[in-house]
């Protein structure tokens, strides 16, 4: 049986527990999802490193998945562009049966192999897939994987169960092995922690090994509200070691653009 579709020892009476039992318990367990990340952080790096290589070549990096793991990646994918300043073409993300699986569930989308290859028939050699799953043998996961392989794409598996269909499709695999969940087989629990975790480090990794970071401030960052807009103005400041109002003036004169702002005294 996959470990994610075993009973949790831990919470066998869990119909009987006190609220606060319940959410100390779940706690307790959610810790199991960072160490199993921890395990498998060589995978990530390596994975990581290919969505950089892509991405410095004006390649893309595409997340699939069905349910959870493919909302998960349309989180991460939609979250690039403002963090990061990138083309949202940069990092995508596809959910089985479209966008509106993203606030209605139909589980019987990861059925289809046929569907998860037709799912990718944009992509080219270069991009990077990456298939998320947290059982590990979505049919429509495997299909997009091995769709995108036959297209020169690099690919990456991401699931809590090793030895699955999608791990030995994929050029990479990254297992966080989350165990059995505190509600049996509910996979969005500890499974979907591990699998957040390790989108945002994969994103987030490329982003910085691609020169979208300085030091440890998102120079690419648009304004595009009002705290984003005083967030702006404090990286500028510490960028050019200067007061906030000096550097909303360069700012000001440079569209809001901090690279443009620095540019005279700081070669990022």
């Amino acid at each position: 049986m996959l470990q994610t579709e075993m009973r949790n020892a831990h919470s066998m009476q869990l119909d009987r527990m006190t609220t606060l039992e319940i959410v100390r318990l779940m706690n307790e367990e959610n810790r199991n999802s960072v160490l199993a990340v921890e395990k498998a952080l060589p995978e990530v790096a390596e994975a990581a490193e290919l969505a950089a290589e892509a991405i410095a070549a004006g390649h893309r990096l595409v997340y699939i998945g069905a349910g959870t793991s493919g909302r998960l990646g349309v989180i991460d994918a939609a979250e690039c562009p403002p963090t990061f300043g990138v083309s949202p073409e940069t990092v995508v993300g596809i959910i089985a049966g479209g966008p509106a699986r993203l606030v209605r569930a139909a589980e019987n989308e990861e059925d289809s192999y046929e569907a998860g290859a037709a799912a990718v028939e944009s992509l080219e050699a270069g991009d990077v897939l990456v298939g998320v799953s947290a059982a590990g043998g979505a049919r429509y996961v495997v299909g997009a994987l091995e769709a995108a392989k036959a297209r020169g794409c690099k690919t990456v598996a991401l699931t809590s169960n090793p030895g699955t269909a999608i791990t030995k499709a994929a050029d990479v695999a990254i297992v966080c092995e989350t165990g059995a969940e505190v509600v049996t087989g509910s996979t969005r629990l500890k499974a979907g922690n591990s699998q957040k975790f390790v989108l945002n480090m994969l994103s987030t990794a490329a982003m910085i090994r691609t020169g979208k970071v300085y030091e440890n401030l998102m120079i690419n960052l648009k304004p595009s509200n009002e705290k984003l807009r005083g967030r702006v103005i404090r990286i500028t400041a510490a960028i050019l070691d200067c007061g906030e109002a000096e550097a909303e003036k360069k700012l000001e004169d440079n569209g809001w653009n901090i690279r443009k702002a620095v540019a005279r005294e700081k070669a990022l």
